[in-house]
């Protein structure tokens, strides 16, 4: 096997083991609310702390990456997010685990700019689609094992206990990562001179330690296009991974042990989600060009999904309204691994950085919607966030017919207007 299907695979488990870290705290949500004394609004703070301190960082982070490599900042964010995951399980009320899951997002931030900077590295540009679709199908992955592995720690054990064993995985996948990972694919061991030349021939080949010209970035149409569409895109993806058990539980009458399979299915369709976008993106990219192809897959995915969710606020019946918020998530994620592989077009050399930018705007969309579902509730009932984020999609849907990826964000890789066969 290729080396880069070896890096590839490393990243599929640090993706797993993220979505795992992540969606522990909404599955332990509601026995953490009734021990500590949380109102549903305090925890939706609680789950936008994350979200705020992710965003701060995201773009320092991708920056660090483009400068340093994906080797040495990759290995201190899963540390440092791992040390937080443990210590979220010895919290004791309100504002202890306000700062903890706080300072957990701070460390997580960077991981997917981090592995896109790897992808970049590593992959050529008629692969890149593909090998997002995997990085996030890993997500879904983890998101759906969570469940399985959560709910028996969680019965057995107690909450709180479950933050420790996760921690503990991440600490192990640090150390083999900043053993055995190379920046670059010269230097890894036993890979071969052809894979080399592979990679390097058909990757674009620049300095790696340009400082991003932000003023270029910021007026450019076609990164805010892109910047808003995913920041609304998160404001779906976070009600499921933060909100959907308590949704489920709550809203519509499930049980604890129902979430063992009622809060499995949407992550598990949200896997054919994104392995269907990333296959799909580069398939029609190489058959009607790059601009077409990103933007199609991504516009009709999204606007797919804002149907169907507004179709599940609508239902009465609870196991319906699950069939949909399963499929409406799948869709959804059918725009996923298009949009970082976008990030990658348009930011090239930048991609850390650019990815980053990409991922402030997104986790500000979950730090949002993490508050505002707590009220929206109150407000008008358990239905009403589906309603909101139904909408948003369909906005998201039309942004997307504005991006143009073949317009690189900095002049001086304007010859870089992918040209190449994809």
């Amino acid at each position: 096997m290729k080396k880069r299907y070896h890096v590839l695979a490393a990243l599929f488990l640090l993706s797993v083991i993220t979505y795992l870290d992540r969606v522990c705290i909404s599955l332990a949500g509601p026995r953490m609310k009734s021990e500590l004394g949380l109102t549903n609004e305090q925890f939706g703070w609680v789950l936008s702390a994350f979200a705020i301190g992710y965003s701060l960082f995201e773009i320092p982070s991708g920056a660090w990456g483009d400068r340093h490599g994906a080797r040495r900042v990759l290995t201190r964010i899963v540390v440092w997010w791992s040390v937080f995951t443990t210590l979220t399980g010895s919290v004791w009320n309100f504002i202890s685990l306000l700062a903890t899951r706080f300072l957990f997002g701070a460390g997580e931030a960077g991981a997917y700019p981090n592995a896109s900077i790897a992808l970049s590295r590593w992959f050529p540009l008629a692969e890149r689609g593909r090998a997002q679709g995997v990085i996030w199908t890993a997500s879904r992955l983890g998101a759906a094992l969570a469940p399985l592995a959560v709910t028996p720690i969680m019965l057995t054990f107690g909450w709180r206990a479950v933050f420790h064993v996760f921690g503990a995985v991440g600490l192990v996948w640090a150390v083999v990562w900043y053993v055995w990972y190379r920046d670059e694919p010269r230097a890894m061991k036993g890979i071969s001179n052809e894979e080399v030349e592979e990679i390097e021939t058909r990757r674009h080949l620049q300095n790696v330690h340009q400082s991003l010209p932000w003023r270029q970035v910021i007026g450019n149409a076609n990164f805010w296009a892109l910047m808003i569409a995913y920041h609304l895109n998160i404001w779906g993806a976070y009600f499921y991974v933060s909100w959907l058990p308590t949704y489920l539980q709550e809203g519509r009458g499930f049980t604890e042990k129902d979430m063992v399979i009622f809060g499995t299915m949407p992550f598990a369709l949200g896997m054919v989600g994104n392995l269907f976008g990333g296959y799909a993106t580069d398939i029609l990219s190489k058959r009607i060009g790059l601009r077409w192809g990103r933007s199609m897959v991504a516009a009709l995915g999204l606007a797919t999904s804002g149907i169907i969710i507004l179709a599940s606020a609508a239902t009465q019946d609870k196991i319906v309204a699950v069939v949909l918020l399963s499929l409406g998530y799948m869709f959804k994620d059918v725009a996923l691994p298009v949009t970082w592989a976008a990030s990658m077009d348009l930011g090239q050399s930048h991609s850390g950085a650019v990815s980053g930018a990409l991922n402030t705007a997104g986790q500000l969309g979950a730090s949002i919607v993490s508050v505002v579902v707590g009220y929206l509730i109150g407000w008008g009932g358990y239905n009403a966030p589906l309603v909101v984020i139904g909408s948003l999609l369909l906005v998201a849907s039309a942004l997307w017919l504005r991006v143009d990826v073949t317009k690189p964000l900095f002049a001086d890789n304007s010859e870089e207007k992918r040209h190449d066969p994809v």
